[in-house]
This record gives structure tokens, C-alpha cells and sequence, in this order.
């Protein structure tokens, strides 16, 4: 388990004291693949390079498995690093040497005999799908190949926790879905902890579990991915999950309609759509005004922003059917006839 307590780092530049982090607190359970998101300059890289010590926190601490990382010593710290290792956005491999001695590289400096060490690396390479490029040399590769390379380096050491630094961002979106898939198997059949950090949320939807939304070095928003995804409560949260959701907000301040905001939770496609159905079981013809969904293991998270006509009695109606499902919140905002009410 990796608990991160209070963590903040600060940094002198020319114009003066820059804070990066501002007291993070986090908990990253053993086998997760959490997700650590923001735009650029949340502070994700810092707090992923506080989490093995590459960068020493200003305040605060990063306990790994009751162990406090900001005691150790140089020497401890190092055997640290060989089960907390890394992987990069722009793969860091060694271009002199081939694929297989850029895996074998970790195990020489932990002094493993050479004939362990290349079983391990060629076991490795067959891991990753790439037991034919163990003699190519990383210039002869594609991005996903050294990426996939890098992480079978990563892996030489037998790590516990697998910390990936936007590490699929240089890559286009099938190479990108195939590290993604790569990652989750590993994780998946050793039960290796994974940290993702990353400023795209389909990264995030596509493989972790638990998810941590940064801003200005703060976490605006955590827990677990269907639950930030079907109620986004931070602004930061909302822009990256639904940036179309900031239209919609919009549309409700200035709106002279009645407004309803549908939120899904998970909702399950059924054959009869959600709006047509409650046109013919309520008589209710709802105008969709914008919405932006998308399905995350089968169910649909997302919003639809509605104008009810009909007038209160109308809403009322719409609001009581729109409810009646557990896997949809329902939001209003009404201005009718110079009255504003929020439900």
C-alpha cells in the first residue's frame, strides 16, 4: 500500500517560490491501477516523482507499506527503487545497446549473475510480445515496441509498484489501447500495483479502477472511476470528463426555460430509448438542448441537458419518470414565469 500524507513541494525559480503540490493525501491500495489526472501543470509528474524520492517532498510523507520512503538512507533507498520502478513518455532506453541487454541493464546493477539475468530478460521480452527483437536495437523499433521494451525493463527487478509518467502520450491511439491492455494483463496476472499518470481520461476509463483528479498541485476530486465519472463534482473533474458539460452551465444561468440536467450513472441501454419512452408513457416532448456520454464496461456515464415544456406540472412529470431509474440523477434549474427554483 502506498499512502501519500500531507505531500507538498515547493521549488525556487527566477520569479520565486513556485508550489507544485499543496498538501496531497492519498491511498493506493496493493493490486490497483490508479489514475492520477490534470491538465498541464497539476503537479502529476512532481507528485509521481515524490512517490520514489526522485524528487524529496518539502512536506509531508509517502509511507510504502508502513515504511516512511523519506527516512531511508541512499543505500535503502535504492533497493527501494527496485520495487518501485518507472516507466516514461519517451521510453529513456539506452539506444548503444539492444532490447535485451536494455532489460538485463537493472538486473546487472543489482549484481544478478549474466545467465540469470538474460533468462529473466528473455522471458521478459516474451512477456511483452517481443521475443523476436531481443538482438534489435531500439532505433529499429516503433514507439509501442520501445514502450513495450521499457516496460519489460521495468518489470527485470520483480517490482511491487509500476509508477507510468504519461506513458502512452507520444503514442497513437491503437498503440496507445494495446500498452493499456499490456499494462492490465500484467497487473492482472502478477497483481503489481500501477500509478497512471496521465492528462487523458480515456486512458483512465480504459484500464484503472480508482482515480485522482489534480489541480493547481491540490486533489479537487478521488475515488473510484464510475463514481467521478457519473457525479464529477470539482469543475476541474467536470471539464475533463464531460467538457461539453461547461456549455451546459452556460445554458442553465441563462436559460428561460425549464432545464433539466440528466446525469447517468451507469445506465444500461435498453431497447426503448430513455427520452422516446418518456414521450409515449408521459406525453412529455422533451427538446435535447446538448449532451455528451460515453460508455465505460457496458454502461453509459454522461449527461443530457433537456428543455420540459408543460410548465411546472410538466417538469414535475419529467422529473418524477427521470428519477424513477436508480442509475440517473436528475438536476433543475427552472426560471418560469420570473420565479427561479433549484432541484
Amino acid at each position: 500500500m502506498i499512502e501519500i500524507q500531507n505531500l507538498s513541494k515547493s521549488f525556487v525559480t527566477a520569479d520565486g517560490p513556485v508550489d507544485a503540490l499543496k498538501h496531497v493525501s492519498l491511498t493506493v491500495r496493493d493490486g490497483d491501477i490508479y489514475g492520477i489526472i490534470g491538465m498541464s501543470g497539476a503537479g502529476k509528474s512532481t507528485l509521481v516523482r515524490c512517490i520514489n524520492m526522485l524528487e524529496r517532498p518539502t512536506e509531508g510523507s509517502v509511507v510504502l507499506d508502513g515504511v516512511n520512503l523519506g527516512t531511508l538512507k541512499k543505500k535503502e533507498m535504492q533497493q527501494v527503487r527496485r520495487k518501485v520502478t518507472m516507466i516514461f513518455q519517451s521510453f529513456n532506453l539506452l539506444m548503444q545497446r539492444t532490447c535485451l541487454q536494455n532489460i538485463m541493464f537493472p538486473l546487472k546493477l543489482a549484481h544478478v549473475p549474466r545467465s540469470q539475468a538474460e533468462k529473466r530478460a528473455r522471458e521478459l521480452l516474451d512477456i511483452v510480445g517481443l521475443p523476436d527483437k531481443a538482438n534489435a536495437y531500439p532505433a529499429q523499433l516503433s514507439g509501442g515496441q520501445q514502450q513495450r521494451v521499457a516496460i519489460a525493463r521495468a518489470l527485470a527487478t520483480e517490482p511491487k509498484v509500476l509508477l507510468c509518467d504519461e506513458a502512452t502520450s507520444a503514442l497513437d491511439p491503437k498503440t496507445t489501447h494495446s500498452i493499456l491492455e499490456l499494462i492490465r494483463k500484467i497487473n492482472r496476472d502478477t497483481g503489481i500495483t500501477v500509478v497512471v499518470i496521465t492528462h487523458q481520461m480515456s486512458v483512465v476509463q480504459e484500464i484503472c479502477n480508482r482515480v485522482a483528479i489534480l489541480e493547481n498541485g491540490q486533489v479537487v476530486e478521488e475515488g473510484d472511476v464510475s463514481q467521478v465519472f457519473s457525479r464529477p463534482q470539482a469543475a476541474a473533474t467536470r471539464a475533463l470528463v464531460f467538457p461539453d458539460m461547461a456549455e451546459s452551465e452556460g445554458l442553465l444561468e441563462n436559460g428561460s426555460g425549464q432545464l433539466v440536467r440528466v446525469i447517468f450513472n451507469g445506465f444500461t441501454i435498453a431497447s426503448q430509448p430513455l427520452i422516446a419512452s418518456m414521450a409515449v408513457d408521459c406525453g412529455i416532448m422533451a427538446s435535447i438542448i446538448s449532451a455528451s456520454t460515453r460508455s465505460v464496461g457496458g454502461k453509459v456515464y454522461g449527461f443530457m441537458l433537456l428543455e420540459i415544456p408543460g410548465g411546472p406540472d410538466g417538469l414535475a412529470k419529467a422529473v418524477k419518470y427521470l428519477s424513477a431509474r436508480p442509475d440517473i440523477t436528475v438536476q433543475v434549474e427552472v426560471e418560469y414565469g420570473g420565479r427561479e427554483a433549484k432541484a
